[in-house]
């Protein structure tokens, strides 16, 4: 093998995707030490995605101080790459670490994405990519949008910064005042579930409760993303209920949509697009992707799926080591995955297996390379 390509998304709570991509490497180098090894570590739009791409690519990493999920002064940061498009994770600012115990989505805020996204703008940045995860906020975005000089006011004219617990109280939006730097940006917001914007399915109802909401609360924020939607509809001709994906992130993707007229795109799509995935994986003789888990919901264009999909109008065949294996999934290797590959060698309770997934990603993929040389010695 000459060259590997290798683009696993992480395991979650066990193996980032960068320490899985360290673990390959090293086994496929044990087999193959003359291989060319090009690695993309995938980011899912939550912690750690702007590192992830600033190592694929390389760039540099901008420091900022924002404003934080409870309006405290934080220090942030986004990252540039070398073709001038910037990268934020939303959580750098608005993520559900900063909260600690102080979890209220009726109050956070998304102020300090805007203005991460603001700094960005104003130096000359024209292309921006921001992922919708780990957020503690429930605001639909307005937070960002008046950081960048969205204009939201009251029934009485009065100009104020809504959350999640009063989006109910705008009565009218202007995007016109929008800073001029931000107008000239295309954005591109990575998100990976297609929740709308309220409703059974919507932001509050499915990640309100990990966010802090009580089912009281889950209600209350829920009515006032539906009266916010009506009033988005009437006043910006947009209906954000329709667009799959609005609901991420606390409301954040319908809110990136409205306010910003960002396009959602899933997250592993970015990753291709942003990398050139085409042009590092040209001559590959191998590609190794993987996942916590591959399943039907995997089907949808995740990870694996997404990568397979490329690789397959390259003829390039596509290895997928993953935790575990999930019914179904059949469909996988009509899309370009050549094999799949579970790295659980003993039936263990996940709280014990996760212990042993590095030593078990190494033994799994050294049985891969043992058999791929036993074939091409015949």
């Amino acid at each position: 093998m000459k060259k590997a390509v290798l683009i696993p998304d992480s395991f979650k709570g066990t193996m980032s995707s960068s320490e899985i991509i360290s673990i390959m490497k090293e086994r496929i180098l044990h087999y193959h030490p003359e291989c060319q090894i090009v690695s993309i570590p995938v980011a899912d739009g939550g912690e750690g995605s702007v590192d992830s791409f600033l190592t694929a690519l390389g760039g540099e990493k901008i420091h900022v101080r924002t404003k934080g999920p409870w309006n405290e002064e934080i220090e942030s940061f986004y990252g540039i790459l070398p073709d001038g498009t910037a990268v934020i994770e939303m959580a750098a600012s608005a993520g559900l670490p900063q909260v600690g115990d102080r979890k209220d989505p009726s109050k956070t805020t998304t102020y300090g994405v805007g203005e991460l996204i603001l700094d960005a703008a104003r130096r000359g940045v024209r292309k921006l990519v921001i992922g919708l995860g780990g957020s503690a906020t429930n605001d639909a975005g307005c937070g960002a949008a008046a950081a960048c000089g969205v204009s939201f006011f009251d029934k009485d004219g009065k100009k104020f910064t809504p959350v999640g617990g009063t989006l109910d109280e705008i009565d009218s939006i202007d995007l016109s005042t929008l800073d001029e730097n931000v107008k000239k940006m295309t954005i591109i917001a990575m998100c990976d579930i297609d929740n709308p914007f309220y409703g059974d399915n919507g932001a509050a109802a499915i990640f309100g409760p990990q966010k802090g909401a009580d089912p009281e609360m889950v209600q209350t924020l829920d009515s006032k993303m539906r009266k916010l939607a009506g009033l988005i509809e009437k006043t910006l001709g947009i209906n954000l209920q329709s667009i799959p994906g609005s609901g991420a992130a606390g409301g954040m993707g319908g809110g990136m949509k409205a306010f910003f007229g960002a396009s959602l795109e899933m997250g592993i799509d970015v990753v291709l697009n942003t990398t050139g995935f085409e042009k590092l994986a040209e001559n590959a003789d191998m590609i190794f992707t993987g996942e916590g888990k591959i399943d039907t919901q995997s089907l949808r264009g995740k990870v694996v799926i997404g990568v397979a999909r490329r690789a397959k109008k390259m003829n390039i065949p596509v290895v997928a080591v993953v935790g575990d294996i999930g019914d179904d999934i059949s469909q996988a290797y009509d899309e370009g995955v050549s094999g799949i590959f579970s790295i659980n060698r003993v039936a263990v309770p996940y709280k014990e297996a996760r212990v042993r997934a590095k030593s078990d990603m190494s033994l799994t993929m050294d049985n891969i390379m043992r058999f791929m040389n036993a074939l091409n010695a015949q």
